[in-house]
């Protein structure tokens, strides 16, 4: 059977019932976030049962260091050195390379007083003799 309507019912009726939507509403509420509060379970659960949560932590804590510790090996193999074109330019490329710094030290010095002596030419005004002469 359908159920009557409440336009039928009086204001004060109504209001009531409101009323007690809201209370149940309201009571619902608390209990789901009472069951929502993961950290206070948490709390609570250790306070009652504190040698549970100290046997578990030191059987973790156990395994951990038991188990052995992931490690990757790295296998080398030695080769013997190649005595062939390779090695060769190596060798060369090396000895340039140190001539050069050899050189660049030898020459810096020269190089710097001719940047320097430019540098000043370009730097210095034009002699008077220049500006004032007639042709």
């Amino acid at each position: 059977m359908a159920k009557e309507s409440r336009r039928k019912q009086p204001p004060h009726e109504l209001r009531a019932d409101i009323a007690r939507s809201r209370d149940r509403f309201a009571r619902d509420l608390r209990v789901f976030r009472r069951e929502v509060d993961i950290p206070r379970k948490i709390k609570r659960s250790f306070q009652r049962q504190t040698a549970v949560w100290i046997t578990a932590a030191v059987v973790v804590g156990a395994l951990l260091i038991v188990l052995p510790a992931r490690r990757k090996k790295v296998v080398v193999e030695a080769k013997a050195p190649k005595s062939g074109k390779g090695s060769k330019k190596v060798v060369e490329a090396g000895f340039l390379l140190g001539a050069l710094k050899f050189a660049a030290t030898v020459l810096r010095p020269v190089v710097t007083s001719y940047v320097t002596k430019k540098m000043q030419a370009y730097a210095e005004p034009p002699p008077a003799a220049h500006r004032n002469a007639r042709f």
